[in-house]
C-alpha cells in the first residue's frame, strides 16, 4: 500500500481536501482585505499583460492545489513528505496571518513583498512534496510575476 492510499482513499484521488482548506485559509484574509478596502482605489504601475500572467499563476496554483485534473498525476512519495506538507502549509499559513495581522495596521514595503513571497513558497513547496510538476510550473509563474509586480509598485490604497 503506497501513502497516497493510506492518506487518500482511491474515492477522492481527484480532490485534494487538505489543499482546498489550504486554499480556503489563504483567502480569507484577502476577503477581510478587500471588504475592509472596498471602493478605495488601488495605484499600481505595473503592466496590464504581468498582471494577466499573475492571475493566471494564481489561479492555475490555486486550482491545481485542490484538483487532480489526470495530467502530472500527483502524490506523496511517502508518509514523510505528507508530514512535510501539513508542518509547511501550517508553517507558512501561520507567516501570512500574522504579516497579514500586521499589514492591517499599516501597510509597510517589507510586509507586502512577505504577502506576495509566502503563499508563493506554499504553492511552490505542496507542488513539489506533491510530485505535481504542472502545480510547479503555475507556482513558478505566479511566484515571479506576483513578486515583480509587489516588487515594483508600491501598490497603495488611496
Amino acid at each position: 500500500m503506497e501513502a497516497n492510499e493510506i492518506i487518500c482513499p482511491d474515492c477522492c484521488n481527484w480532490i485534494n481536501l487538505f489543499g482546498l482548506i489550504t486554499i480556503v485559509l489563504i483567502l480569507v484574509p484577502n476577503i477581510i482585505y478587500a471588504i475592509k478596502f472596498r471602493g478605495k482605489e488601488i495605484k499600481c504601475n505595473c503592466c496590464r499583460s504581468m498582471y494577466i500572467i499573475e492571475q493566471i499563476g494564481r489561479y492555475g496554483s490555486m486550482f491545481l492545489m485542490v484538483f487532480n485534473i489526470g495530467i502530472a498525476e500527483f502524490g506523496f512519495a511517502s508518509t514523510q513528505h505528507f508530514v512535510a506538507y501539513l508542518i509547511a502549509n501550517a508553517t507558512l499559513l501561520l507567516a501570512y496571518f500574522i504579516v497579514y495581522a500586521l499589514y492591517f495596521k499599516q501597510q509597510t514595503n517589507w510586509k507586502s513583498m512577505a504577502l506576495a513571497i509566502i503563499p508563493s513558497c506554499l504553492f511552490l513547496i505542496d507542488g513539489i512534496l506533491l510530485r505535481h510538476y504542472l502545480l510547479v510550473s503555475f507556482a513558478i509563474i505566479f511566484a515571479l510575476a506576483h513578486i515583480c509586480i509587489t516588487r515594483k509598485d508600491s501598490c497603495s490604497v488611496q
